[in-house]
């Protein structure tokens, strides 16, 4: 007898030869595909963006791999930049970097936080990746001449990368569409996820949509018609949600509950309550009391039996809640009237600062407004410094004067790629006295460049996607203070530079105590430098924010928080 997957394979040779690009004949068995029947689950936005739906989607995956289950989560943005590499921090906030090198919406670093587990290039797609992908095709002739459209082309594109990580085993997949509904630039997210539930079948996806209750303070009450012409919409494009989580200041009572239900077509157990908390990672928690997880869990026919061991995750939230003690660190950067731009470093003080049973205050400080008269206000009772990356010569200045302010007066200090650049011009100019030391990024008729563009960089003319990015190798040196922290000479972290240091000058800095303590063992590249006689003063070119999550808090991190507790 012939089965279903004979059949299936059968009805795919047939159109490969027939028409692949239109797929006149068709048979959607897609779980006989692979060798794992994956799940998928849509989180969909309305009302307004900005709602958390990252916070939402990373939460909701921790609580199923907290039930034993693989779960990834992927982001796709609706804007046609290719990816956030050349946007501008105030435009995007974070541009957060992978493994693998690919720069990347700042929810993928959320979802690394709570799922303790590295993301890849194939965890966001933008609307230029998808475009550049299907032109490419058409100028190879892969389309043998169709008229190439929106349907089936781009959407069969959505579709292939939100499979993709289905190769990769995992029993769950979570998909966060940016925007909103009704954005003219989510349209064909949205209809792809209608074209994609219809082939998945029956319990093999689901959609969750995240949509805002405001409360009127005239009146007193929440009002529930936004969500509803939200859903209607979302119906509009051929999707029913199957959960609505509902972003509100206020708790919810079961009346509106009912109401909701009732005008959305979904059960009432079904909208969860997304209600203001202290902090992010109070979130998970607070699903998880409304048995989120258990309503995905039976949407998606799969079993809940495993209780959730969020064991540790409340131990640290614990902890984060209660400090005995405290510490302020100044953040020295350009861009910090959006936090955002530097979230990950901000979330990084937080995991350190709990595992430290300590509160990590920090002072976010304009470098751009830092001169020689007003450093002893601005920096008055820290006890640390961490000297932000970044790129562009804005604020430069004021980032040299903070160095110099914290290497004086024996103040704890991380530099972080550009902020090791900053210490070391710093160190050129007042300690070897070479006077118009600088980066040639900020002077190219400096005599001193001690810090210079990488050699494979002199050539590269497109800004995207060409810096050195990802995962490099870092052998640190014995009797350090970084192989300390480390606990091990063989590290890798993630990078995102095109300058590095002058090693023309690395004697020069060693004789008068600024030591490289790690370098890369393939390029020679300085990786790492601290100076002796200083309780603290390390700066590293790579950028160990990236790597911190609430079950790992980064070394470098606690060790800094260490440093200014002591102090």
């Amino acid at each position: 007898m012939i089965n279903d997957v004979a059949i299936y394979r059968i009805f795919e040779i047939i159109n490969r030869f027939w028409d692949f690009s239109q797929n006149p004949l068709t048979l959607h068995k897609p779980n006989l595909m692979s060798k794992k029947n994956t799940k998928y689950i849509f989180v969909t936005g309305g009302v307004t963006s900005s709602l958390g739906k990252g916070i939402v989607s990373a939460s909701l995956g921790l609580l199923l791999k907290s039930r034993g289950f693989n779960v990834t989560i992927q982001k796709l943005d609706p804007y046609i930049n290719i990816d956030p590499g050349t946007l501008n921090p105030y435009e995007h906030g974070e541009c957060y970097v992978t493994e693998d090198g690919a720069e990347t919406d700042l929810d993928l670093g959320h979802y690394e936080r709570f799922l303790d587990s590295a993301t890849s290039q194939n965890n966001n797609v933008t609307t230029g990746k998808i475009y550049q992908t299907v032109i490419e095709k058409e100028r190879k002739g892969d389309f043998l001449g169709k008229t190439v459209q929106v349907i089936p082309h781009i959407t069969n594109e959505i579709k292939r990368r939100i499979k993709i990580l289905a190769k990769e085993n995992y029993d769950i997949i979570i998909t966060e569409i940016g925007g909103t509904v009704g954005d003219i630039e989510s349209l064909p997210y949205i209809e792809s996820v209608r074209q994609l539930r219809w082939e998945l079948g029956e319990n093999n996806s689901m959609v969750i949509h995240l949509t805002l209750l405001p409360y009127l303070a005239a009146s007193g009450e929440l009002k529930t018609k936004p969500s509803q012409h939200s859903v209607r919409q979302l119906m509009e494009s051929g999707i029913q949600a199957d959960v609505l989580v509902c972003r509100t200041e206020h708790k919810i009572t079961k009346e509106i509950k009912a109401k909701l239900a009732q005008f959305c077509n979904v059960p009432a157990e079904n909208v969860i309550e997304s209600i203001d908390v202290e902090t992010i990672y109070q979130v998970p928690l607070e699903l998880q009391k409304q048995k989120f997880d258990e309503v995905v869990l039976k949407e998606l026919a799969l079993p809940f039996n495993q209780e959730s061991d969020l064991k540790d995750w409340k131990n640290f939230l614990k902890k984060y809640k209660n400090p005995k003690k405290k510490v302020e660190i100044a953040l020295v950067g350009k861009y910090v009237s959006l936090q955002d731009s530097y979230k990950s470093i901000a979330e990084a003080f937080i995991h350190a600062g709990a595992s430290q049973d300590t509160e990590v205050k920090l002072r976010w400080v304009y470098s751009g407004d830092l001169t020689e008269e007003n450093l002893a206000e601005n920096f008055n009772g820290i006890d640390g410094m961490l000297i932000a990356p970044g790129f562009g010569d804005r604020g430069i200045e004021g980032k040299i004067l903070a160095a110099k302010f914290a290497r004086e007066n024996k103040i704890p200090l991380l530099g972080i790629c550009l902020g090791m650049q900053i210490m070391t011009i710093e160190f050129a100019r007042n300690v070897l006295g070479l006077k118009d030391a600088n980066s040639a990024e900020f002077d190219l008729t400096t005599k001193n460049p001690v810090i210079s563009l990488m050699e494979e960089q002199k050539n590269v003319v497109d800004k995207g996607g060409t810096m050195r990015l990802g995962a490099w190798k870092c052998q640190l040196k014995p009797h350090t203070k970084l192989i300390e922290i480390y606990g091990n000479k063989n590290i890798t972290e993630r990078h995102r530079h095109r300058y590095e240091f002058n090693s023309d000058y690395l004697d020069d800095f060693e004789k008068n105590g600024l030591y490289a303590s790690g370098i890369n063992p393939d390029t020679k590249l300085v990786e790492t430098l601290e100076l002796r006689n200083h309780p603290f003063y390390i700066g590293v070119q790579y950028h160990p924010e990236y790597k911190s999550t609430v079950a790992t808090p980064h070394p470098l991190f606690v060790a800094l928080v260490k440093a200014a507790t002591e102090k």
